[in-house]
């Protein structure tokens, strides 16, 4: 008999951008009851790849084939056509539309399945007269794969599904996932979780630079031997909790309130304490206030109750000049790092001069002292740049993270407030940033950490204070908790046995 042909196959898929060779003859397959993740560094290969796919590029050479027939992809209407949906890791959903109407937007023609139907055959649980603005994020999720399921995908793309959920919604999405699988789907998920990547899937391919170093069996490898095939050297995968002894309390953080333009509570009555040479996490599902937190403590945004005292002095409601004109030392690595942190269409060395090399009349001065700090920098955090004088937006993800990050340190800050320093980050940028924030706790700097992975959060942490809409549901030390009561504070459950860890 003989087998079926690949529900996707790339044959020698190529794409360049200007001198660079972002896809280069790339070999592929996906078969039909098959979940095959997608594996590689930052600037790898793999966002350029499903971009082809999803019809957003069109290859420089190479074929597509879908079920062993050619395929030309102009469009991502021309993907729809052809079975393939794409599940964006950040979501392109309507607000104010109920989930009936997001799936029903822009198509032409009736659904092919039925979103009750499509309910019923993955186990999703979706209310599909709620708007979108009450969902939650893995609600939202779902609303996404339910509009591609509809229109007749049988070929899905899932971009870091599982970034902003919880371990309990990363389980219902694999029994979903699953259960396509079983129908005879075919799915490529792109994650930079090793565990998942073992939990999940049926094949791994590797990108490197472009190029497929190597496809093989998940229950054949492990997550060193996959390692290895992505940066091309031996790493080690464990993230460690530096020792370090505790010093004074450093920031100070007591019933602090917050509301947005339209009168929503973003934060509600959060106290806690951050003492030098300690790393405290955040944990919380998405928006459940850790940004609103981190930019009131940073002075870019002002609280409508409580208060922030650093090194003894108040320092809610002052502005960020006002802060450093205070002498405290405190330094913020936001979460949009090119729209709040750092500037992209400026160099290394003209983004360290925008915080470090002024007088007090705010003039920019030693500009020669800033190239020298820019090629340390490089030097010391391995960062890939074809030169100092390359604009940042050049850069891949990871690289502009070291960047922000190093400047940052570079100040000598007291207390280092991060907001998901590695998301969307490959394992070895991340490993390198996990040491980073360990060598700041090893010199007395309180660490505030926001993060999504509750595996690095129990295991670089000190301490975990969980936000449930925008109030603190516990804080607990990293050594006695686990995953799933991380999970059940996350979401407002209670636990008979809490107190043992709180």
């Amino acid at each position: 008999m003989t087998p079926s042909p690949p529900a996707i196959q790339l044959v020698g898929l190529t794409k360049c951008f200007d001198r660079t060779t972002a896809c280069d003859r790339i070999d592929l397959d996906v078969r039909r009851g098959e979940i095959l993740a997608l594996l590689g560094e930052n600037g790898s290969g793999k966002t350029t790849l499903t971009n082809m796919l999803s019809g957003i590029y069109q290859p420089d050479a190479g074929r597509v084939l879908l079920d062993g027939k050619p395929a030309v992809i102009r469009s991502p209407r021309d993907a729809i056509r052809l079975g393939i949906g794409m599940i964006h890791q950040h979501f392109k959903l309507v607000e104010v539309l109920t989930a009936r109407e997001n799936i029903l937007l822009g198509q032409r023609g009736p659904l092919k399945t039925r979103p009750e139907d499509a309910l019923a055959s993955f186990g999703m649980a979706v209310d599909l007269d709620k708007k979108i603005y009450d969902m939650s994020v893995s609600e939202k999720q779902a609303v996404e794969i339910l509009k591609v399921l509809c229109r007749g995908a049988d070929k899905l793309i899932l971009d870091e599904p599982t970034a902003v959920l919880t371990p309990q919604e990363i389980q219902h999405l694999f029994d979903a996932l699953d259960r396509m699988r079983k129908e005879g789907k075919a799915v490529i998920i792109i994650t930079h979780k090793l565990d998942e990547v073992m939990a999940i899937s049926d094949r791994v391919s590797v990108l490197r630079r472009g190029v497929n170093v190597g496809t093989v069996e998940t229950a054949r490898t492990d997550r060193y031997f996959l390692t290895e095939l992505m940066v091309g050297r031996p790493l080690d995968l464990d993230v460690r909790r530096a020792e370090a002894p505790l010093g004074p309390t450093l920031l100070k953080v007591s019933k602090l309130t917050a509301r947005d333009e339209g009168g929503r509570q973003l934060i509600q009555d959060v106290s806690f304490e951050l003492r030098g040479g300690e790393i405290m996490g955040v944990a919380g599902v998405a928006g459940s206030g850790q940004k609103a937190l981190c930019e009131i403590i940073a002075g870019l945004e002002k609280p409508s109750d409580g208060s922030v005292f650093m090194d003894g002095q108040r320092i809610d409601g002052l502005t960020p000049r006002e802060i450093i004109r205070r002498g405290v030392s405190m330094a913020f690595i936001p979460e949009d790092r090119l729209g709040m942190g750092l500037v992209g269409g400026m160099n290394i060395p003209d983004n360290l001069l925008l915080k470090t090399y002024r007088d007090e009349k705010g003039i920019i001065l030693r500009r020669r002292k800033a190239r020298e700090e820019a090629q340390r920098m490089v030097e010391r955090l391995r960062i890939v740049t074809p030169g100092l004088n390359v604009k940042l937006s050049k850069l891949s993800g990871g690289n502009v993270q070291k960047v922000l990050l190093g400047r940052e340190i570079s100040l000598g800050p007291r207390v280092l407030i991060t907001a998901y320093p590695v998301r969307g980050l490959d394992i070895g940028a991340s490993m390198t940033i996990y040491d980073m924030l360990n060598e700041q706790k090893q010199k007395g700097v309180g660490v505030l950490f926001v993060g999504e992975d509750l595996d690095v959060l129990l295991s670089l942490c000190d301490r975990i204070l969980v936000l449930c809409a925008g109030r603190v549901s516990a804080i607990v030390e990293s050594r006695f908790a686990t995953k799933a009561l991380l999970g059940m504070k996350m979401t407002g459950l209670r636990t008979d046995k809490e107190d043992e860890y709180v």
